[in-house]
């Protein structure tokens, strides 16, 4: 496995990618398993991520499973879930609060209230505040700098750009899990089961692995056409994005200063395309 990549400002490309239809002040960054590629804005800003939060969140979360101190199928939520179900949207919780709408596995939910109460759960296990086991396991073992995790592990990080390339890199190449973790944790979880995307609508086949979205071939999306069926990552209401395409060997990530919407809903999968053309590898 490789070690943590450096920034490597000679490897940086200085033509900007088009961002022109967002009017509001954006940070933009790509990169591959070796190191940043390409950045415009300010790298270093720190911006909400809402529920951008959740990768960064599902990484403790399988870093404690590595330890043996979680079971992705050990009891976890209501009645009948687990710890897999949590991650993979299907414990059967609604988006906030804590009516069960659902058996186990039975649906897809969107679920904020699934990942505090995954929070809660890797807290008994480990015997630490979620925040901290957090810094202790993904901050200080990426290396990183900007990130702030007091908030909720569904919904309340704070990032910068620079972060969210470390954490992306890590999904492309782990050294935090083993392989094998990873290509689990990145392979659908309960296939087959359709459900809302928020901001895109229902899907059929609504794809998620142990807290990333899988790409898949949803229609619509915020990824690109040319994105990979194997992109996996996560978008947020504040106008955040991270993507990891394993076939393409890249990530990107997308920050600003104003709240999903219509822009970011129409203009994120030419963004998108244009990385993948510019510094995508493979087909």
């Amino acid at each position: 496995m490789a070690g943590i990549a450096v920034w490597d400002p000679g490897r940086v490309a200085t033509d900007e990618i088009p961002t022109d239809a967002f009017d509001f002040p954006v940070a933009l960054g790509v990169s591959d398993p070796d190191g940043t590629v390409h950045t415009q804005g300010d790298e270093r800003a720190v911006f909400p991520l809402a529920s951008v939060s959740k990768p960064i969140a599902a990484l403790g979360a399988l870093m404690a499973v590595d330890r043996g101190l979680v079971d992705l199928d050990e009891p976890a939520g209501p009645e009948g879930a687990t710890v897999r179900h949590l991650l993979a949207h299907t414990a059967g919780y609604g988006f906030e609060g804590e009516d069960v709408l659902s058996k186990p596995g039975a649906r897809r939910i969107y679920s904020n209230t699934g990942f505090e109460v995954l929070a809660a759960h890797v807290e008994q296990a480990t015997g630490y505040d979620y925040p901290e086991w957090i810094e202790q396991t993904v901050v200080q073992g990426l290396e990183l700098t900007d990130l702030d995790v007091e908030g909720s592990p569904a919904a309340g990080y704070r990032g910068s750009i620079r972060d969210l390339l470390a954490v992306g890199r890590e999904l492309l190449e782990p050294t935090l899990i083993p392989e094998a973790l990873w290509r689990e944790a990145t392979t659908v979880q309960f296939p087959g089961l359709s459900g809302i995307l928020p901001g895109y609508g229902r899907q059929k086949n609504n794809d998620w692995g142990l807290g990333f979205e899988i790409r898949g071939d949803k229609q619509p999306h915020w990824t690109g056409k040319g994105s990979s069926p194997q992109t996996f990552g996560h978008f947020g209401q504040s106008g955040s994005f991270l993507w990891v395409d394993p076939a393409r060997s890249l990530t990107a990530a997308f920050l600003g200063e104003e709240p999903f919407g219509a822009v970011h809903q129409e203009n994120w999968p030419a963004l998108t395309d244009a990385v993948l053309e510019r510094f995508g590898q493979g087909t």
